[in-house]
């Protein structure tokens, strides 16, 4: 994996099965305090517009992407829950 990028390298991801020349994001590991902050936020608001996403993700020095895929996974948790 390419630390610098964040992506697997191409041979990796073939390696395990992925498609040829198509590169994947390395798994997130958020911090405790990540994890935290982000329920407690979506404990009030099941979704964020951009602007809430864009302070979130300063505060915990993760991208709008991260947030907006742990949101929609934390979701996908509650709905399999319910």
């Amino acid at each position: 994996a390419d630390e610098s990028s964040g992506y697997e390298s191409e041979s990796a991801g073939a390696e395990r099965g992925g498609a040829r020349g198509r590169q994947r994001r390395a798994r997130t590991a958020f911090s405790a305090e990540q994890v935290r902050r982000l329920e407690k936020t979506f404990q009030r608001h099941r979704y964020l517009g951009a602007a809430e996403r864009r302070k979130l993700a300063a505060a915990l020095q993760l991208s709008e992407i991260q947030i907006k895929t742990w949101f929609q996974n934390r979701r996908m948790k509650l709905k399999r829950q319910i």
